[in-house]
C-alpha cells in the first residue's frame, strides 16, 4: 500500500493518505476508474492528482472536505471566466489574488484549507472580476 503525508482539511492535520483510484472514490464514474486519488481513510475525503503530468500521482493539493471542494468550485466559476475572456492572462489573475491576499508564495485554489480562507479568496476574485467588467456569479 502506497501512502503519502498530505494535509487533510477534514481531520485538520497531516495524514498518511492512501493512494487509490477513481473506481473507489467515484464508483459511478467509469471514466474516472483508472485515475489516481489520495484518500484519507480516517474521514473518507480524497484529492485528485496531476495525472496528465510526468508525476501522475502528485496530489492536486490538500485533501478538502466536501464543503471546501464546493467552495473551490464556486471560486473557479468566477475566476476562470476572467482569464478565459482574454482580458487578463491566467498568471496575471493569480498574481492579483496573491497581491490582494498579501501572499509571498504562489497561490493555487488547492491550497485553501478552511472556509474562512475560501471566503477571503472569493472576495478577492469577485473584486478582480468586477474591476475587469466581468459578471460576478454570487
Amino acid at each position: 500500500m502506497t501512502t503519502k503525508a498530505i494535509h487533510c482539511c477534514g481531520c485538520g492535520l497531516e495524514v498518511a493518505a492512501r493512494l487509490t483510484n477513481g473506481a473507489e472514490v467515484y464508483p459511478h464514474r467509469s471514466d474516472l476508474a483508472k485515475l489516481p486519488f489520495w484518500r484519507c481513510d480516517a474521514c473518507g475525503n480524497w484529492v485528485g492528482c496531476h495525472h496528465k503530468t510526468k508525476n501522475r500521482t502528485n496530489p492536486l493539493g490538500c485533501i478538502p472536505t466536501p464543503e471546501l471542494k464546493a467552495a473551490r468550485q464556486h471560486i473557479h466559476r468566477v475566476l476562470d471566466p476572467i482569464w478565459q475572456s482574454g482580458d487578463m492572462e491566467r498568471g496575471e489573475v493569480y498574481r492579483a489574488i496573491e497581491s490582494r491576499l498579501g501572499m509571498t508564495t504562489r497561490y493555487h485554489t488547492a491550497q485553501i484549507r478552511t472556509v474562512d480562507e475560501a471566503r477571503q479568496v472569493y472576495t478577492a476574485v469577485r473584486d478582480i472580476a468586477a474591476e475587469n467588467g466581468g459578471a460576478v456569479i454570487e
